[in-house]
């Protein structure tokens, strides 16, 4: 006769049977665990950098500290003896290869009904892509500020499509601090391109889409904007992506002061709104032969409006922010309805 095992000698002892056991002693039976998914959408590498502690924990130390995370505090945050010494662009320079080729399970959060990356030509990921960017904009910007100030998306500025995306490969997203005078805003240059083989760089025709983000820095508490280190200038090309910046904050100062908050309508402005306006009376007059054109729409039948309650895996880095990134994409699919118009 057999001696016992000793999942069977363990298994009397602790009155069960041999099969509910074999799990505790390294036996075939296993549990699968699913891979963890993030739900905001944006690529994994980027989330990481960007969403580093659990909300309920982040809330949680609010409470402890007493302090509203919806209000401002007259307690600066940031400390006022920070190192501003200039840095280079290639110090804030960050690099991020989507893997959309090789991961389909990834091609599903860029992909349409149609199998096609989304909306615009054949294969262009904007609606997502543009989630991405923003993500990567502000590992960007903290690689230039640090982490004592809060940074925000002020604008998104010269998106250009260079060469519609006509296939499905992986995409390199690249970007670096370009324009800092030492204030509180800073602009960052970024383009989307083919990634290249390992070893190789990005070619010119593979350059499929390049823009530019101002991010703002401000105090965590005060919610007031903070001075940045500055952006020093080495090589040629780092002098013209320099004098372009420089070119855009001055064409940004001077249509702050002549917009309509500022300035009211020119005599030319106010002749064409007036012009619009005499044309389409004329075509309620049922005198008048003249009819709005098949092709024109009257802009309040093109409203459309969406609403939606923002959770916190939508949050920024700060925890109690919505992530810019997240509305950059939410707009830009709300207004790619208006297509239909």
């Amino acid at each position: 006769m057999r001696p016992p095992s000793l999942v069977h000698v363990v298994a009397r002892a602790l009155k069960l049977r041999p099969r509910r056991l074999l799990p505790c002693l390294g036996g075939t039976r296993q549990l699968h665990v699913s891979q963890r998914r993030d739900t905001d959408g944006v690529f994994k590498e980027l989330t990481e950098m960007r969403v580093r502690t659990p909300w309920i924990e982040a809330l949680r130390k609010k409470e402890m500290e007493g302090l509203d995370p919806t209000q401002r505090s007259s307690i600066p945050a940031t400390p006022s003896n920070r190192d501003l010494t200039p840095k280079s662009m290639s110090d804030s320079y960050h690099r991020v290869v989507i893997p959309l080729a090789q991961d389909p399970w990834l091609l599903d959060n860029y992909l349409n009904a149609n199998g096609q990356i989304r909306y615009v030509q054949k294969y262009t990921a904007l609606g997502t892509i543009f989630m991405d960017l923003d993500a990567l904009s502000g590992v960007i910007a903290y690689k230039h500020t640090g982490d004592s100030v809060t940074t925000v998306t002020a604008a998104v500025d010269r998106i250009t499509i260079n060469h519609p995306l006509q296939e499905l490969c992986d995409l390199e997203l690249s970007g670096q601090v370009t324009f800092a005078t030492g204030r509180s805003s800073m602009e960052i240059s970024i383009q989307v391109a083919k990634a290249p083989v390992k070893g190789a760089s990005v070619q010119k025709q593979d350059v499929l889409m390049t823009c530019a983000f101002t991010m703002v820095s401000l105090d965590p508490n005060t919610k007031k904007p903070v001075a940045i280190c500055p952006v020093k200038v080495e090589t040629e090309e780092e002098k013209r992506l320099y004098a372009l910046g420089e070119k855009n904050y001055n064409i940004k100062k001077a249509r702050a002061k002549t917009g309509l908050r500022k300035q009211t309508p020119n005599d030319e402005e106010s002749d064409l709104v007036h012009a619009m306006w005499l044309q389409q009376l004329e075509y309620h007059d049922p005198n008048n032969p003249l009819r709005k054109p098949p092709h024109t729409h009257y802009m309040s039948s093109t409203t459309l409006s969406s609403s939606q309650i923002m959770q916190p895996q939508y949050r920024n880095r700060h925890n109690f922010m919505i992530f810019g990134g997240y509305l950059l994409k939410t707009t830009f699919e709300l207004a790619f309805c208006y297509r239909r118009f």
